[in-house]
């Protein structure tokens, strides 16, 4: 499993260590990952997905997670997401029209 996040595609990226005596050493600078379940209204469940702090952020200000993964285009999404967001797409297509 990477180091990704599925929403905002966040991963490692790498640096210095940089001692007081300016030597320097590589590191990895890690993404803040989360394994969460977010609720989708058009699934009617919970959905586990691993997502940054940012990205959890991101869901929450759209509207949640149907409300997210419609408004992007595609090549924004990572495969992950795209599955997600297929499945949300065919739950709404199936709905009766209220």
């Amino acid at each position: 499993m990477s180091r990704r996040c599925v929403i905002s595609r966040k991963g490692v990226q790498t640096g210095n260590n940089v001692s007081h005596a300016n030597n320097k050493t590589r590191r990895r600078f890690l993404p803040n990952l989360q394994e969460t379940s977010v609720l989708s209204d058009a699934l009617n469940q919970m959905v586990r997905i691993r997502v940054s702090t940012r990205g959890l952020k991101t869901i929450e200000h759209n509207g949640g997670i149907d409300a997210f993964l419609m408004s992007v285009s595609d090549g924004k999404l990572s495969s992950e997401a795209l599955r997600l967001k297929r499945r949300i797409r065919r739950a709404l297509e199936n709905q009766p029209a209220a």
